[in-house]
């Protein structure tokens, strides 16, 4: 097995007499895009501070390439990060961000003519000042910058805030290159659709501990049965019964834990006209990060730890 190019291993946070992350322990393989994933709060950011050097554990681990990321030789050349695209000088022009960035990593500035236009942002977008860029263009500024040292590792934190849909499906398919030449990708975000549309491996996290991990499929075995009907109230009375467990869905249907043979009959021996049967595949994946991570407003500490400013570098 190839050695992993990020790992935690029982990583803990504790902030104001609470736990806000606790032995949290994954790895991502070069090659791969691994996605981070959990509701606002769930602990995410404040892992990947970790990660990074800017926040302390209280226990456990976290390496970057077999090392601490504050011992690597000139980081900026082997590890890619954005973990707030806000996080850049306002009154500097594009451009000027990455050239300063290039200088200081020992790149050629000629690089940050090639970054900007890689991310889409055209020469008159490099000239102007960072506090005109939308949020859209700072998230495109920022990969720029995470791409500077041609790095194998990118850590990036809700990389897709303020993308449109074009944005989104032009990021995954930077994110699925960079990994498709052997490089390892760590992207964290709460907006499952678009990370389950590029990600090799899913690791869920909520109330600041790992829920799941693991690929689509594998979290997916024995999801259930995704069923709906013309009459939702004898749908639910056949299944019940027939002895099998549903649960409710927000478009009318239910998720059944059973296999799609055994809710068919069971339908049929109630009489009822079904309108969908099949396996869960994304509506189980979805229900299962709901059923995972649970309500995120019950653990306050979580989504106050979860802010880049939090805690100085120390």
């Amino acid at each position: 097995m190839l050695p992993s190019m990020i790992e935690t291993d029982g990583l803990t946070k504790r902030l104001g007499g609470r736990t806000i992350v606790e032995d949290v322990t994954f790895r991502c393989d070069p090659g791969t895009v691994t996605g981070f994933l959990g509701p606002n709060g769930a602990g995410k950011t404040t892992t990947m501070r970790m990660l990074c050097g800017l926040s302390q554990p209280d226990g456990g681990r976290a390496t970057i390439l077999g090392g601490d990321y504050r011992a690597l030789p000139n980081p900026g050349q082997r590890v890619g990060i954005l973990l707030d695209a806000s996080a850049q000088h306002a009154g500097r022009r594009g451009r000027e961000v990455l050239a300063v960035s290039a200088q200081t990593i020992g790149v050629p500035e000629r690089r940050a003519d090639e970054l900007l236009e890689r991310v889409g942002l055209d020469a008159s977008a490099g000239r102007k000042r960072v506090r005109q860029y939308s949020l859209g263009m700072r998230q495109r500024l920022g990969l720029a910058h995470a791409l500077l040292g041609e790095p194998e590792v990118l850590i990036l934190d809700e990389p897709a805030n303020g993308l449109d849909p074009e944005g989104m499906r032009w990021m995954r398919e930077l994110l699925r290159d960079f990994a498709d030449r052997g490089g390892t990708v760590l992207l964290s975000s709460h907006l499952l659709r678009e990370v389950e549309a590029v990600a090799d491996r899913l690791v869920i996290i909520g109330h600041g501990r790992i829920a799941a991990q693991g690929t689509r499929d594998e979290l997916l075995a024995g999801g259930g049965t995704v069923v709906r009907a013309t009459d939702g109230v004898r749908l639910r009375s056949a299944l019940d019964g027939a002895g099998l467990s549903a649960r409710s869905q927000g478009d009318g249907g239910f998720l059944v834990d059973a296999e799609p043979e055994q809710v068919g009959h069971a339908a049929l021996a109630g009489g009822v006209v079904l309108t969908a049967l099949g396996p869960a595949e994304g509506a189980g994946l979805e229900q299962l990060f709901f059923d995972l991570t649970g309500n995120e407003a019950a653990h306050p500490a979580a989504a106050a730890a979860d802010t880049p400013d939090l805690e100085p570098v120390r």
